[in-house]
């Protein structure tokens, strides 16, 4: 399939060190795609589901013993530990080389060793970058089918070209104690050993599109977030653009396919998902910010989507899709999950493959069982979902689960301070994450798991594009949609309803919305939010609004803490920062 002597030279070295029996190259056609399929269904490794209700759904189980993301076992290997940080794992890369070369050696006998040419962004587009990974798992082949685009296309762009991001995998033995996902920057290498798991194995997702491309991104001048990108369109029929970074659980999928409340909807006003977990973005021509979504589907987490939380992600999951670890219902062979809806199959198996009673108290999908689907299927995709120039940045929003100390959401006064605001990014925890409630977990700009160098640099990064941005650049907001009472109850609705907080931050970009200043930022007038239609009174808002100095003090030595970890990579102009709000507090 191809010519070009870098990918040839690595792939042959790659085979001899894992010795599969065959070589298959994954061309990206229907047809081929439907032999692996067949392949999969006679070894178990898929079972096909009801093809009237569900077509071209598959449903698949991973191992016991592999179900998420194991950042302990993730790491970032470079020559010097100073690269790396205090967030990341780190290994000297010889060491790991030496390290996973005896796991990986003859890990593929009696296998078939997979050639998956793919492309994250749109194939030819300037955002693009090119990656192969070579695996033992069909699995993986039918999953980067429907993430990433995959196919000779991508090597014929490729040309005789070096740069590309060699990924190596084998599900080996699924042994836990040798489990390693280990990421080279310096070599645009991922190896990824003894999983099955999606999120530790499809490398065009965190390990390249986040990890990799964060670390290229700061030589060659551009940024990987782990960002959601939407668009809304005004009944004029102009469309803003506005890219937002958020933890895990904090609504992001459910914000990036976000559907108008009806007084916005009645009015004409729509809402596009470009993507739903990262972007790449870059400075157009024009000087301004312009982001595309490498991706090109859904890994979504099952459990709570529903018709209520997310219709979008549901309606995305109907077709060519792929169900890891949820429910089975066989009286129809089609899937559940909690949360989907309150009728639990009768005669079912649960992720584990065991008959399952839903009376028992057990759960039957796994907390973190997953839809792989085409991104093309979902009702709100935007139209600008593969145009390879991506679309421009109006506003970049960060936010956090916190009961009381954020405010609803406020506008950070420039880039620089919008880059602290993005470096303080925090959540509570729930009791469901850890046993402990209310501890405070710093994840600047949603990136602490995945950030491939040090995150005292990647503060760097930010502010030298701020710079090159000059005033071009996008506003910087904060929201968080969790604030409590006194009860412990969410006061604001959330969901659709937080486009009403958005309508404001997109007002603020084009100059026509008021804001007050107070010493974290600017927010709006409580009369500013737009609430027809809702149960709340603008008394609430300024509830939702207010900004408590003393449990901001409190903030301000948490961040200190939190910012010594990085010593003197941490830019002096985030400590200028700091100071200032304390001196305002």
């Amino acid at each position: 399939m191809t010519n070009n002597q870098s990918v040839l030279a690595w792939i042959k070295e790659m085979t001899e060190l894992v010795k599969p029996d065959n070589t298959v190259w994954i061309d990206g056609t229907e047809e081929q795609a439907n032999e692996l399929r067949a392949q999969a269904e006679a070894t178990g490794e898929i079972e096909a589901l009801n093809q009237e209700k569900l077509p071209g759904c598959y449903l698949h189980r991973t191992a016991i013993n592999d179900v998420a993301r194991v950042e302990h076992r993730t790491f970032i290997c470079t020559k010097k530990k100073e690269d790396v940080g205090p967030t990341n794992n780190w290994m000297e890369s010889s060491e790991a080389y030496a390290t996973l070369s005896k796991i990986f050696d003859g890990s593929m006998k009696g296998r078939t060793m997979y050639v998956i040419p793919y492309s994250m962004g749109p194939v030819g587009s300037p955002f693009a970058k090119a990656g192969i990974e070579l695996t033992d798992s069909i699995y993986v082949v039918l999953n980067m089918l429907i993430m990433t685009r995959v196919g000779k296309n991508v090597l014929d762009v490729l040309g005789d070209s070096n740069d590309f991001v060699r990924g190596l995998h084998s599900k080996a033995q699924l042994d836990e104690e040798n489990r390693y996902i280990c990421h080279f920057p310096e070599d645009n290498t991922i190896w990824s050993v003894n999983s099955g798991y999606g999120g530790n194995v499809l490398l065009g997702k965190k390990c390249f599109a986040l990890r990799i491309a964060s670390y290229q991104g700061k030589n060659e001048g551009w940024m990987a977030e782990h960002m959601l990108i939407l668009g809304i369109e005004n009944p004029q029929g102009e469309v803003k653009y506005i890219a937002a970074a958020f933890p895990s659980a904090c609504g992001k999928t459910n914000l990036a396919m976000l559907i108008p409340p009806e007084f916005y909807a009645k009015k004409g006003y729509k809402v596009w998902c470009v993507g739903d977990d990262i972007a790449w973005i870059r400075i157009g021509e024009d000087g301004r910010l312009w982001a595309v979504n490498p991706e090109a589907g859904f890994f979504g987490v099952a459990p709570g989507t529903n018709v209520k939380s997310n219709p979008n992600a549901l309606a995305s999951t109907r077709q060519g899709t792929i169900f890891t670890n949820v429910v089975h219902n066989l009286d129809d062979n089609t899937v559940w999950w909690e949360g989907l809806d309150k009728n639990p199959p009768k005669n079912a198996v649960n992720w584990k493959g065991e008959p399952w009673d839903c009376t028992d108290g057990s759960k039957g999908a796994h907390p973190n069982s997953r839809f792989t689907a085409p991104a093309i299927n979902c009702p709100c995709i935007s139209s600008e979902f593969n145009n390879g120039t991506g679309v421009p940045l109006s506003a970049i929003v960060f936010g956090g689960r916190r009961a009381k100390t954020a405010p609803l959401v406020y506008q950070a006064r420039d880039w620089e301070h919008g880059v602290f605001v993005g470096s303080i990014m925090a959540s509570e925890t729930t009791a469901a994450a850890t046993g402990a409630v209310g501890v405070v977990r710093r994840d600047p700009m949603a990136m602490l798991p995945f950030c491939g160098y040090h995150m005292g640099d990647y503060f760097g990064h930010w502010l030298e594009m701020g710079k090159k941005l000059g005033d071009k650049a996008p506003k910087i907001f904060n929201v968080n949609w969790f604030r409590t009472d006194d009860e412990g109850h969410f006061i604001w609705p959330g969901f659709g309803d937080n486009m009403r907080v958005l309508m404001w931050i997109l007002g603020r970009c084009a100059g026509e919305a008021d804001a007050v200043e107070t010493a974290i930022g600017y927010e709006p007038k409580p009369e500013d939010i737009e609430t027809e239609g809702l149960d709340i009174n603008t008394d609430t808002i300024a509830e939702l609004l207010h900004v408590d100095s003393e449990l901001w003090k409190d903030e301000a030595k948490g961040i200190r803490e939190f910012y010594a970890k990085f010593g003197d990579h941490l830019p002096k102009e985030l400590y200028d920062q700091l100071d200032g709000l304390e001196s305002r507090l």
